[in-house]
């Protein structure tokens, strides 16, 4: 069953709140009855290779002049390494393939008249060339990994002593790790943070060596100074933004001593308006500990604005947090580590580390002040779940003198942990039929598909000077509604002027399940509830939109999406530029190989040089 009928008609798809309950049941129901064999998405995963260029790729349709800039794009390459002492080493799960990083560059065109106003230039470069080559000499992956299962023929002794090796990893050694989440620029802490990844490094700007300045939100503008994979650890790793060669690797306690914890959360926030920029560190043991920090962009110090520890606070994996103008949020989820955090030394990974799921465990909210030194003001309890992504958060302040009002806090959420186990290679490309295991269980499918959840946070003058905190009493928070799948989906995008803003529209990927990985972009009307989907070719699979505002646009629609999309019938790729109001296609780049399906990526606006061709 297909929404879009037997063939993808021309225009959009829209859908509202009635259509919810049947279009879910549509998705469920084409999982259950495998749809997705007729959906080829191999070439997404295997056979990818780089291309170190740039070369330009043929632009048809129209792609705006002021969407000008580079789209730095990075996720897993290949999963595969042949030759190696045991043979081919497969990676087991997709946020363990071995780190690969892109650049389009998008450069007006100055014969628009034969064109579309642009040219498109790409680049790429694996960021995991010391890691596949440790992989060859001793067929194994050095240090952790998501979900990558240690060799089931090791001893005791072997186990012991591998995991010994890796807590006692210099910072130098660690540069070698398979970093390839989420990227960002302009970090405000000083590039000597860095330790050099071990050989030959590339020539540095004066102003790359220098510290970087401000930046503006998701959709950065300047001269750009530095670039940073991060991922679900403490480890963040440097690029050259023109050659994309890895360069540099750092660890969180390079920035306070007391953030020694080994994960955090890939997705830094960043203040709109200072660049400040905020995370978490999770330190494992007896009393597991997550320290708030703040990296002022003014001064490039990092202070802790609170440690959150004691009685029933467990150690969870957690992929993002919130930020809204006076807080930071964070929502510790169901995905709890076994012993203390500890059991990820001993698995190596930290999908077979974590608990098998509960309902008696719920999720756990902490608030911490942000602008007046208070620390931890209040804890909530939620049922429980799991989410990879927030969306957005903002403040509802009707009375300023007393701080009383409300916190808006949006994510793309699950019921269960099932959604991770649906991201083993072995069910994305159906083998072993580890798909029809998967998707062939209704609750299975139901439970790994994306939901978009709003929640209020009510406040008790947090807002105010008051120092007395600890007499506040809060009402519990609330649940305001749920979108269902398909109308909602993961990765999760706005227009990066309304971070921390009330807002109304989200565009992300849609599952139809007509694929075993996301088949659609759709944007989501919260007011309305209506979705508006891109009806996407048959056989074609979207990554991650990111969203271009309109110079002087005044509605917050009013911008274009980029996606870099599949087309694994013809095993190759294209840059695709959608009409955020309208969701209709306006222009593509098409490239005559495939790129891999990734995860994350910024857009970073503006003139950054010449490029060398």
């Amino acid at each position: 069953m297909d929404l879009f009928g037997d063939d993808t008609p021309a225009q959009p798809t829209r859908r509202a709140e009635g259509d919810e309950d049947a279009d879910f049941k549509a998705i469920v129901n084409n999982l259950t009855t495998a749809a997705y064999k007729e959906w080829p998405n191999e070439a997404g995963f295997d056979g990818l290779t780089e291309e170190r260029g740039p070369i330009e790729i043929p632009v048809s349709g129209h792609i705006p002049p002021w969407a000008t800039g580079s789209l730095f794009r990075t996720g897993p390459g290949i999963y595969k390494v042949e030759d190696t002492v045991v043979g081919t080493f497969r990676t087991n799960h997709w946020f363990d393939g071995l780190a690969h990083t892109h650049r389009f560059d998008i450069v007006p065109d100055h014969d628009a008249a034969k064109g579309s106003g642009v040219k498109v230039f790409y680049s790429s470069r694996r960021q995991s060339d010391q890691m596949m080559e440790h992989v060859r000499k001793h067929g194994d992956r050095k240090y952790f990994s998501f979900a990558q299962r240690r060799d089931p023929c090791l001893g005791l002794f072997a186990k012991v002593m591998s995991t010994w090796r890796a807590i006692r990893a210099s910072p130098e050694d660690r540069g070698i790790e398979n970093i390839s989440v989420a990227v960002h620029t302009d970090m405000p802490w000083p590039v000597s943070a860095a330790n050099p990844i071990p050989g030959p490094q590339p020539e540095l700007s004066e102003g790359q060596k220098s510290q970087a300045p401000l930046s503006q939100g998701g959709h950065r503008a300047g001269l750009l100074q530095n670039v940073w994979i991060t991922t679900d650890n403490a480890g963040l790793k440097r690029f050259d933004p023109d050659t994309l060669e890895p360069i540099g690797f750092a660890a969180q306690q390079n920035l306070h001593p007391d953030l020694v914890g080994p994960t955090s959360s890939a997705h830094a926030q960043r203040d709109p308006i200072t660049g400040d920029v905020f995370n978490f560190n999770l330190q494992f043991g007896r009393q597991p500990t997550y320290r708030i920090f703040r990296v002022s962009a003014s001064t490039g110090e990092t202070e802790i604005l609170a440690a959150i520890n004691g009685p029933g606070i467990r150690p969870a994996y957690i992929h993002s947090f919130y930020l809204t103008p006076s807080f930071v949020v964070l929502c510790v989820p169901s995905s709890h580590l076994g012993l203390g955090g500890l059991k990820v030394l001993w698995e190596r990974n930290l999908l077979d580390a974590i608990e098998p799921f509960d309902t008696s465990k719920k999720c756990k909210w902490f608030v911490v002040d942000r602008l007046h030194g208070k620390g931890l003001v209040e804890q909530f309890e939620t049922d429980a779940g799991f989410f990879f992504h927030t969306v957005n958060a903002f403040e509802e302040i009707p009375d300023p003198k007393t701080g009383e009002g409300t916190l808006i806090c949006d994510v793309v959420d699950y019921p269960t942990l099932d959604v991770m186990y649906g991201l083993y290679y072995d069910v994305l490309l159906q083998r072993n039929d580890a798909d029809k295991e998967f998707f062939g269980n209704p609750t299975t499918s139901e439970n790994a598909m994306a939901r978009l959840t709003r929640y209020h946070i009510p406040l008790s003058g947090y807002l105010t000077d008051d120092e007395k905190v600890d007499e506040k009493v809060t009402p519990a928070i609330q649940k305001a509604f749920t979108i269902p799948a398909p109308h909602a989906g993961e990765l999760p995008a706005i227009n990066p002027r309304f971070v921390t803003k009330c807002y109304r529209y989200v565009y992300s990927l849609a599952h139809l399940g007509r694929s075993t990985a996301a088949d659609s972009i759709v944007k989501t009307d919260i007011e309305t509830r209506e979705a508006l989907f891109w009806n996407i070719s048959p056989g074609h699979n979207p990554g991650e939109a990111i969203f271009i505002p309109r110079p002087g646009g005044s509605e917050e629609d009013d911008g274009v999406l980029l996606s870099i999309v599949l087309d694994g019938k013809k095993k190759t790729s294209y840059l695709v530029c959608l009409d955020a109001r309208t969701m209709k296609e306006l222009g593509r780049a098409e490239m005559g190989f495939a790129v891999g399906l990734g995860f994350h990526g910024v857009h970073v606006a503006g003139d950054l040089g010449t490029l060398s061709c």
